[in-house]
């Protein structure tokens, strides 16, 4: 329990009630907000207005170094301000639409800490969330030790090789480096004398029986997050996998304009087993 604010549990995270992050700057508070996201892996902050760029940018820079994405829209209000729309003319469109995953997979340490603001809310268009350790503690003991003996190959060819299940760097429980869209290959019992690495089908197989543990077998974990207006969102990135639903694509004309901010911070540790 914070003496500078309340906590309301949710689904998945917490709602924070009694922060304006317009103007917190106490040191004290900042500690406290940091330890609650590494606690509850979500924090929700409700009716905070319209965050500004540089504003987000300087909250981001609470929990370290901001490292920008390759994305870039020309409506941006900061450099290091990710913009995503439904709509091309006003931010990057088909965002998180590609599989489940954390962000910055293909970095060789993935982003430590996602930050969303959003400015426009249209009538649908949730993110949903899944938390990473219940998924792997479900795992049946053949599969955990299969994905166990798993790293994953990022698409970009200069993408590092990421253990599948390794331990948060902080909370040291078990987590999972995934990203469904952007994993080319896996490498079965990496850096050992059985090294090898999957084809194009064994992938496939692969990707689909993660998915299928994550929507199928336990979607009962799966929280979806539906925005309200000025909402901001502080994520432990490599403790929470997440994916944007359908229903963010559908255009402007249909559901009303969507526009979300998003800042990530550059990953201290890599994973390793």
């Amino acid at each position: 329990m914070s003496k500078y604010y309340k906590i309301i549990p949710k689904k998945l995270g917490a709602e924070v009630v009694g922060i304006d992050l317009q103007t917190e700057n106490r040191p004290e508070v900042i500690e406290e907000i940091k330890k609650d996201v590494t606690n509850h892996r979500l924090l929700f902050f409700t009716n905070q207005g319209v965050i500004s760029g540089q504003r987000h940018v300087e909250i981001s820079k609470w929990f370290g170094e901001l490292e920008s994405t390759f994305y870039k829209h020309h409506k941006s209000p900061h450099p290091d301000v990710f913009r995503v729309s439904n709509d091309e003319s006003e931010g990057c469109t088909g965002v998180g639409r590609t599989g489940w995953h954390i962000d910055g997979s293909f970095q060789p340490a993935p982003f430590a800490y996602s930050l969303y603001h959003m400015v426009s809310v249209p009538k649908t268009g949730a993110t949903a969330f899944v938390p990473l350790t219940e998924l792997i503690e479900r795992l049946d003991p053949e599969t955990y030790s299969r994905w166990n003996r798993l790293w994953m190959l990022s698409d970009r060819r200069s993408g590092p090789a990421h253990p599948m299940i390794y331990k948060h760097p902080i909370t040291k429980k078990p987590v999972l480096c995934l990203h469904l869209g952007m994993t080319e290959r896996f490498l079965w019992d990496y850096k050992s004398p059985d090294e090898r690495i999957t084809d194009p089908s064994e992938s496939r197989a692969l990707l689909e029986e993660i998915h299928e543990q994550i929507v199928k077998k336990n979607s009962d974990l799966i929280y979806r997050h539906e925005w309200q207006p000025g909402e901001f969102v502080m994520s432990d990135n490599l403790a929470v996998g997440h994916e944007a639903v359908p229903e963010t694509q559908l255009s402007r004309k249909d559901v009303g304009l969507r526009v979300l901010h998003r800042t990530t911070i550059k990953g201290v540790h890599k994973p390793t087993k």
